[in-house]
């Protein structure tokens, strides 16, 4: 099995598709959905100088597997402060999720010198065998 790698793509994309699989990598720095035609990355491109990482996940990533999702949406910094004092520049990105199981939030943190970006990026791959 390989994978075509499109463009990035906005996560509303997801929005009534059913996944066999949803999953963290050891990073903590991408979340997958992927089913046997096609997977998407919430991922950001790591430079030099910032950090990008999933902060919080509140709910379970099983409520994504197996159901269509209802809900695919992503906010960007909610009036949330610094996870340090001292930051020059953060940005927090929430993905919401719910299928009829339940509501899954997904939370990334980045964080720079306020010269690189800090933002997260849905990347959708088709699956070809």
């Amino acid at each position: 099995m390989s994978a075509y790698y499109g463009k990035t793509c906005s996560v509303s994309e997801m929005t009534g598709l059913t996944f066999t699989a949803v999953s963290m990598n050891e990073d903590r720095n991408e979340i997958t959905f992927e089913n046997n035609q096609v997977r998407f990355v919430l991922f950001h491109n790591q430079d030099c100088c910032e950090s990008v990482h999933v902060e919080d996940i509140c709910g379970e990533l099983e409520d994504l597997v197996g159901l269509p999702i209802l809900l695919a949406r992503e906010e960007s910094n909610v009036d949330e402060p610094a996870l340090c004092d001292g930051e020059e520049s953060y940005t927090w990105t929430y993905y919401k999720f719910a299928t009829y199981r339940g509501y899954v939030d997904i939370r990334f943190y980045g964080a720079s010198n306020g010269y690189y970006s800090e933002s997260v990026d849905c990347r959708k791959e088709i699956i070809t065998v």
